[in-house]
């Protein structure tokens, strides 16, 4: 009798191949065999579900983008009204928040590596460019709403242009997780998030 195989628990195990193949040998060097090696599978079996790497590819984007918007709808929730906690607990649930975006741990400097390899492939290959548009303007409206409860918490200074801040506050997010993705001995995830507290805090009214 044919071992009966789960469609979607066997895409996510390639999905999870083909993220330590990047990890480890960067996009440029990943193939559909190298994923099915590191899976365990034969090339037919991985072309079963993926036809081609652009498939998958966009697939593990996809699947990436999911799996990051599931935690931060959790962060959402734990936070509720941030008006009923004090100052310095706002600014800690933000930064939580905004941390999924950062490489602090394995899985999430699996995803920040994959994110930055993904970009740099779309400047030159026009079929990622639309789903790394959508990941570039997605952290954008996730940044710009934290700064927005925020505010309407009474917690940013009075005047703050929230259009700029957003822009300031991604760059920063940009530029930690591009250096603590290359050099970890020089930017710690401890470095990372005690930017980001500093930032936030800059950014805030006195208690």
């Amino acid at each position: 009798m044919p071992k009966l195989v789960d469609p979607d628990a066997r895409r996510r195990q390639v999905v999870d191949a083909l993220f330590r193949v990047v990890v480890r040998d960067g996009l440029q060097r990943t193939s559909l065999r190298a994923v099915a090696d590191e899976a365990g599978l034969n090339i037919g079996s991985l072309r079963h579900y993926f036809s081609s790497q652009q498939e998958l590819m966009d697939f593990a984007m996809q699947s990436m983008l999911d799996r990051l918007s599931g935690r931060l709808l959790q962060h959402v929730e734990h936070i509720g009204d941030l008006g009923r906690h004090p100052r310095a607990e706002r600014l800690r649930l933000a930064a939580d928040l905004l941390a999924e975006l950062l490489p602090l741990d394995d899985r999430r400097r699996a995803e920040v590596t994959v994110f930055l390899d993904f970009n740099a492939a779309a400047r030159t290959n026009p079929a990622f460019r639309e789903l790394s548009h959508e990941t570039t303007t997605g952290a954008r409206r996730l940044v710009r709403r934290v700064l927005t409860r925020l505010d309407d918490s009474g917690t940013l200074r009075p005047g703050r242009d929230l259009d700029i801040e957003t822009e300031r506050l991604t760059a920063l997010l940009d530029g930690l997780g591009l250096s603590a993705v290359l050099h970890p001995e020089v930017v710690s995830a401890q470095t990372c998030t005690t930017v980001l507290l500093a930032h936030l805090d800059e950014l805030s009214a006195p208690e």
